[in-house]
């Protein structure tokens, strides 16, 4: 994407690229559902097509929409899932603040300090958060070593709170 013109050589105009990532992101859509509906307004597109839109483009409107996110507030819930993926657990960091708005997310393999370490620097080092004042977290002690080695490198505040 760090060409002039990255829609340069495509089939489609621009908008309708758009248009279609914009929809398989914003909406609970497979990819054979949206080039079904894509198909019944004209345009003959197959969902492989579509696929490979989402995983050029989605990165790059991810990096550009995250300035405009709104920012959140000082006291974060941070809590993890696991997923089977490909028959494989996978991790799911999520913290979310007071209302219930986004701050971040992270997919990783394991569970462990390094890992919620990982995920407390990505999310500090987002455009859209404040510095938290108060985290709360599950009983994982995972988060408490990742915080306490934070807090001794002072990427995070002495006064934020568990």
């Amino acid at each position: 994407m760090s060409r002039s013109n990255p829609f340069k050589w495509r089939h489609y105009e621009p908008e309708i690229i758009l248009l279609c990532v914009r929809w398989y992101l914003s909406y609970p859509l497979s990819y054979r559902q949206l080039a079904e509906m894509v198909n019944e307004r004209g345009l003959d597109i197959h969902h492989s097509t579509i696929y490979r839109w989402v995983q050029q483009f989605a990165p790059e409107l991810d990096k550009r929409c995250r300035p405009y996110l709104r920012p959140t507030n000082d006291s974060w819930r941070v809590d993890e899932t696991y997923l089977k993926i490909k028959g494989k657990d996978r991790y799911l960091y999520r913290a979310v603040d007071s209302q219930g708005r986004t701050i971040d997310f992270l997919l990783t393999a394991r569970r462990d300090a390094q890992a919620a370490k990982r995920f407390f620097c990505k999310a500090l080092s987002a455009v859209h958060t404040q510095e938290p004042r108060v985290i709360n977290v599950d009983k994982n002690a995972a988060y408490s070593k990742a915080i306490e080695e934070l807090k001794a490198k002072e990427e995070l505040s002495k006064q934020v709170e568990l």
